[in-house]
């Protein structure tokens, strides 16, 4: 399975990939449900929502800011790095992903659709304006801070930049991702459940449009049934074998 995965990545013209959480796991990044310790006397859904940020925005900022500090410390594994380096072959066109923790970009991808947001970044609530704490070196000072943060612009609230439960997905990166799968000829799908739309209608996209599934997941998900490969095998296992592949066949 793994010769027949690379071959047709190395044969493709336009692959791009599709990534959840299963990729982000062998970097310690804890799942979302994941969470217990001070948080298990509340459900995390209930204060991923607007409404929970505009009943105690104090609350939701804190488990934020939690979820910041832990996730910081993740870095890119083997599998993010060898998706960076498929784009600097030429082979990868653009990965989109459903998470928020920045490790595609940390490992060297460039062309990086983000469906979800970005957990360190923020964003007004009123006006355009947003802030990446990365880039602005001020993540330390903001995970320090007691109070809540305010846009320097008009003085509303800043709220995480990313994509909370009842709230569609940011409409340019769903166009940019869509239209990236209607052009692709092989999607990398790895770590996702395949069930959370519209995202789940990409590697959709990709077969409907006579594309090839390659799927990476320890258990069969929500895409499985349209995979034409379907690697059982965890997300650094897969790439780290498929590309050791893929670099002899492209030569």
């Amino acid at each position: 399975m793994i010769e027949e995965a690379a071959k047709l990545l190395a044969r493709s013209r336009f692959a791009i990939a599709f990534t959840g959480a299963g990729i982000s796991a062998e970097s310690g990044v804890p799942t979302f449900r994941g969470f217990n310790g001070l948080w298990k006397k509340y459900r995390p859904e209930e204060l991923a929502t607007p409404e929970a940020f505009r009943k105690d925005p104090y609350l939701v900022w804190e488990f934020y800011k939690w979820r910041m500090d832990l996730i910081r410390k993740a870095r890119p594994n083997r599998a993010h790095h060898a998706l960076a380096e498929l784009e600097r072959m030429g082979i990868l066109k653009a990965v989109i992903t459903q998470n928020v923790d920045d490790l595609h970009r940390e490992a060297g991808t460039k062309n990086l659709i983000e469906l979800h947001g970005n957990i360190f970044r923020m964003k007004c609530t009123s006006c355009d304006y947003r802030e990446d704490l990365k880039e602005s070196g001020r993540l330390d000072e903001f995970l320090a801070e007691k109070s809540l943060p305010r846009c320097p612009n008009c003085g509303s609230l800043l709220r995480p930049d990313v994509v909370w439960f009842g709230e569609p997905l940011p409409r340019k990166a769903l166009d940019e991702a869509f239209k990236l799968a209607e052009r692709a000829d092989l999607v990398l799908v790895i770590g996702t459940s395949g069930i959370v739309y519209p995202a789940a209608y990409i590697p959709q996209i990709v077969k409907e449009t006579g594309g090839k599934v390659i799927e990476i997941n320890p258990d069969e998900s929500g895409i499985t049934p349209i995979a034409d490969v379907f690697l059982r095998c965890s997300a650094v296992e897969a790439m780290e074998k498929l590309m050791s592949r893929v670099e002899v066949l492209v030569g």
